[in-house]
This record gives C-alpha cells, structure tokens and sequence, in this order.
C-alpha cells in the first residue's frame, strides 16, 4: 500500500456510487487528465446521463478518490469505461479495487467478456494493471478516433 493510503489511514473502499455529482466530479478531472478533447465520444451527453449500468466510486477515510463505470455492449459483453483514481491517492490500491469490482459486478450481471480501450502513452500504469488482471489485446471494437489507442478484453 502506498504513502498516501496510509497517511491517510485507511484502504480504500469501493461501493456503488450514491451522488451522481461526485461521480460528474471525477468524470471531470478524468477528461481533464487525459488533456485530450472528450466530445468525440459524446461527453457533455455523457455527464448529463451517465448512462451507465454500473457506477462505482472509491473512498479513503470517506473522501471519494476514484471511480469506475461498467456499459452494457450486447447481452453477453460489456465495457469498463472511465477507470480513474485521483493524483493524491495513486498508488494506494485504490485503482486495483475499482478495476476487480467492476469485473466482479459484470460477471454477477451475467456477462461473459469485459472490454475497454486505453491510452497507452498516457496510461502506462493503467495499462499495467489491466494486463496484471488477464485483459488481452484485441482487435478495434468501437470508433474512438485517438491515435495509439488500444483495445482490449477479458473472459470473466
């Protein structure tokens, strides 16, 4: 566990998301961290609707710290999207527990595969974990236009 988790006591602890604008919040800084123009995948729409089947947010001593979204994509696959932890608590556990979550959420929604698609050159330590749980490159599964961008998946 990292510095951060244990100054700020505790690990962190995901639940389903209670505040849609905390979850807007973290969307937020998610986008802002990517640097990268988010309207090509619709996401003031997004943020209006958060059209989701899953929200998931992590807490550190009661502070939302990251969050995660699970998106239907056919009856039998579904999508993690919007995998992000805050600066101040990277390295604490926290993206770990949100990524096993949304897998263990998908498989008890009756899914059998979980995609996503990430940015390799701006979420080297994303990328990382993804692969330390079983995700798999695959073949381009949807339209995001972003250069260097990624496709992957896991059976669950």
């Amino acid at each position: 566990m990292g510095a951060e988790a244990e100054r700020r006591g505790g690990a962190p602890q995901v639940a389903v998301a209670d505040d849609p604008e905390v979850v807007r919040e973290l969307f937020r800084e998610y986008a802002a961290s990517l640097d990268e123009d988010g309207h090509f995948q619709g996401f003031e729409d997004e943020l209006a609707a958060l059209p989701y089947e899953v929200l998931l947010v992590a807490k550190v001593d009661g502070e939302p710290v990251g969050c995660v979204a699970v998106h239907p994509l056919d009856e039998r696959t579904c999508e993690m999207k919007r995998l992000f932890v805050r600066p101040s608590a990277r390295g604490t556990g926290a993206g770990r527990a949100l990524a096993l979550a949304s897998l263990e959420r998908a498989r008890a929604l009756g899914y059998s595969a979980m995609r996503l698609d990430t940015l390799p050159r701006k979420m080297e330590a994303a990328g990382a974990l993804y692969r330390s749980l079983g995700f798999v490159e695959v073949g381009r599964y949807n339209d995001n236009p972003v250069e260097g961008v990624i496709f992957m998946e896991r059976q669950l």
